[in-house]
């Protein structure tokens, strides 16, 4: 669509001065003269064009209330609103509706061109997040959860359901791997919150500190090397989603903020006086056991309830082996795109090795073990040689791929059945009991400071073995 303007104005001569004007600077401009006549193209005609230049007060009522219907009808369009008088209740309200701008008459006719082409560029940026948010609810429908076994359509038919309701919150369980990102991005595409932000934040990536200026945001001087204001994760998930994953590492602080924040649906940055309002969808997604945690004492009770209005428990891959026939060829045609490689057959032997393994990463560890046979395949067919499932049978839990010792190296698998945190965890542990549980020696070993090492100690739950001097000694008993 080229540079449509919709002119509403109930003086003819005025409205035709302007429509010849912005058609002579290369618009498609048409002009309403009645309130009646411009609700008949936009609402009945449905016309979408990019900019609406119209008069606040027509001879048969307020031109706000239109802007209200188009809003409430989802019509895109950046309105700018002329008024021979200034009114502060119709400006306030012309601001709320989302108003591009509010000018009052008369306004030089280079003025309205400049706030007109401004308009236009905010309106083209609006259709292609528009149209980018309608990819990615193509990308992420319901039907994205792929699979025929029982147990998948069971799921995609909770997952649809959800999609429908508009909860305010959701947990997600399931082991590393089995596709709780995903999920999370169905709920929020093909939820009613779609035209709304997605916010994704990974709890276990960040220090304590930074989590909470990133998720709740900061005033400038609020700390050390805060030269600005930030706005916080949740008040940029406002009227959208805010995905938590790996929830269960939060600190128990910022849980207790969090819990205020969802309970009052307040934020305060941090070094902010006054609190800001937000509306916002969490869903939050953890491998822990959540029960457990709180059990134990690392995961707020009242939190875990207020989150858990809504459960979703997602199935490891070994229990939907027959779900490989119609997720691999989708993996497959993914990777042929991103490669260039031409990978159309599938044998069967590739599946029968498939379905005789346990997949402990599960799909994640799909997805690299189909990448790689991909990216390493020198004509059409799915090279079995690549897969490195080892035999193909199924292993015993004491023969499955996992990390270990040898002397003085540690071996970890990378085929995505150990999550990046689990490796740092098995690292520090391992650097612990090698050193008799001696922070400065297991800190020198590992070529960090002893302050990083203990951060790391509390961050994945090691502090039950107690700090005394230098040494992180065992429970006694």
């Amino acid at each position: 669509m080229g540079n449509s303007l919709l002119i509403i104005e109930d003086d003819e001569a005025f409205g035709q001065e302007l429509t010849r004007h912005f058609t002579g600077k290369g618009w498609d401009a048409e002009h309403a003269t009645t309130l009646g006549e411009a609700r008949r193209r936009l609402l009945d005609e449905r016309l979408e064009p990019q900019v609406i230049l119209a008069d606040m007060s027509l001879p048969d009522g307020n031109v706000l209330d239109l802007l209200e219907a188009v809003r409430q009808a989802k019509i895109t369009g950046e309105w700018i609103l002329l008024t021979g008088y200034g009114g502060v209740s119709d400006s306030v309200r012309a601001l709320r509706l989302g108003a591009y701008d509010f000018l009052e008459k008369p306004c030089a006719l280079a003025r309205l061109e400049l706030v007109v082409s401004g308009a236009r560029r905010a309106a083209a940026a609006q259709r292609r997040l528009r149209s980018e948010s309608r990819d990615r609810g193509r990308r992420y429908g319901v039907e994205s959860y792929i699979g025929s076994s029982a147990i998948t359509r069971t799921t995609r038919e909770m997952i649809g359901r959800l999609a429908e309701v508009p909860f305010s919150a959701l947990v997600i369980g399931g082991e590393t791997g089995v596709g709780k990102g995903l999920v999370a991005r169905i709920l929020h595409h093909s939820g009613p919150r779609a035209d709304g932000p997605m916010i994704e934040v990974n709890c276990a990536a960040l220090p304590r500190e930074l989590l909470e200026s990133e998720l709740f945001g900061h005033e400038s001087g609020a700390f050390t090397g805060a030269k600005g204001r930030h706005r916080g994760y949740l008040e940029q998930a406002h009227e959208g989603t805010l995905f938590l994953d790996e929830i269960a590492e939060m600190d128990l602080e910022l849980q207790t903020k969090l819990l205020t924040v969802l309970e009052d649906r307040r934020v305060r940055r941090l070094g902010a006086e006054k609190t800001v309002d937000v509306d916002v969808q969490v869903i939050a997604a953890s491998n822990r056991n959540l029960e457990q945690r709180v059990r134990d004492g690392d995961f707020r009770s009242d939190l875990y309830h207020r989150l858990s209005v809504f459960r979703l428990d997602l199935p490891p891959l070994r229990e939907r082996l027959e779900d490989l026939r119609q997720i691999v060829p989708v993996l497959v045609e993914e990777y042929n795109a991103r490669s260039g490689s031409r990978v159309r057959e599938i044998p069967e032997a590739v599946y029968e090795r498939m379905r005789a393994y346990s997949w402990p990463g599960n799909v994640r560890e799909l997805r690299n073990v189909v990448e790689r046979a991909v990216l390493l395949a020198r004509g059409e067919r799915f090279s079995i040689e690549w897969m490195q499932l080892g035999s193909g049978l199924t292993p015993s839990p004491e023969d499955r791929a996992g990390p270990g010792v040898d002397g003085d190296r540690l071996t970890i698998p990378l085929d995505g059945s150990m999550a990046l945190d689990e490796m740092d965890c098995f690292i520090i542990r391992t650097a612990l009991e090698r050193s008799g549980h001696n922070v400065t020696a297991a800190a020198r070993a590992l070529g960090t400071t002893r302050e990083t090492l203990r951060y790391r100690i509390q961050k994945y739950g090691l502090k039950d073995h107690e700090t005394q001097g230098d040494g992180v000694h065992p429970p006694s008993g």
